[in-house]
């Protein structure tokens, strides 16, 4: 059904599930899964697949929703980080999104479902301000990893899009767990390196959060004014 080179993908949605998942235990690397531990990376189930491998194989697959509600119900790193890179977003539901946040319990599906999947969907501004009030900690970063990579990847969505996050990141920098506050970093400096303006006012919110008297707030300020107004953001947003 494969080769050392690749998924064969040999017809039927439930074939090609069966194939993907001999492959993935071809490639399984018991060391890998422990070095992933000092990253943070703590999937209760894991084959030890790299992410450069599993883009292999999701361009092999190209897109497929069905086939991708499978392999994220596997339950592993890896077929849930290859759902992530195989599903149409065009055919992503909110109640989809909601099921899988529910299910990221590490910082990697969190962020590797964002930038793969969410980001792309026609939910993820307003995703991207619901989650980042939740309570749960991978389902808040996910509103702020949403923000960070909207900065990035839409580049049609006016500035007044991220306005609006200034003060859902200003709430969330009181947050102390790590994988937040990192987020809400994140969110911060990716829009403040979106064009002169936006840089400008996210000069001001980190400036006002580095006057705060919460120690992640001060962090969060701290870190992001930094590179903000370093010379190298300065003469890339200048050209």
């Amino acid at each position: 059904m494969y080769d050392s080179m690749g998924v064969v993908l040999v017809g039927t949605t439930e074939e090609n599930y069966e194939s993907i998942i001999v492959k993935l235990e071809e490639l399984s690397d018991p060391e890998a899964i422990e070095g992933m531990a000092h990253f943070w990376i703590t999937p209760e189930k894991c084959y030890g697949v790299s992410i450069p491998e599993l883009r292999k194989i999701a361009k092999e697959i190209g897109k497929d929703h069905k086939l991708a509600l499978m392999l994220w119900d596997k339950g592993y790193r890896e077929t849930m980080i290859l759902a992530s890179m195989v599903d149409d977003p065009k055919q992503v539901s909110e109640k989809q999104m909601e099921m899988w946040v529910s299910d990221f319990d590490y910082w990697e599906i969190c962020d590797q479902c964002c930038m793969n999947l969410f980001q792309k969907t026609q939910f993820s501004r307003r995703k991207a301000i619901e989650w980042s009030s939740r309570k749960e900690e991978f389902v808040k970063r996910s509103g702020f990893v949403l923000m960070a990579r909207m900065a990035v990847a839409d580049k049609k969505a006016e500035d007044s899009v991220f306005e609006e996050f200034f003060p859902l990141i200003e709430k969330g920098s009181v947050d102390a767990r790590n994988f937040v506050k990192k987020a809400v970093n994140w969110a911060l400096r990716q829009i403040g390196k979106r064009n002169p303006e936006l840089n400008r006012k996210a000069i001001e919110v980190s400036e006002k959060l580095t006057g705060s008297n919460v120690a992640s707030a001060r962090w969060i300020g701290t870190d992001a004014l930094k590179e903000l107004t370093s010379e190298a953001v300065r003469k890339r947003l200048n050209k």
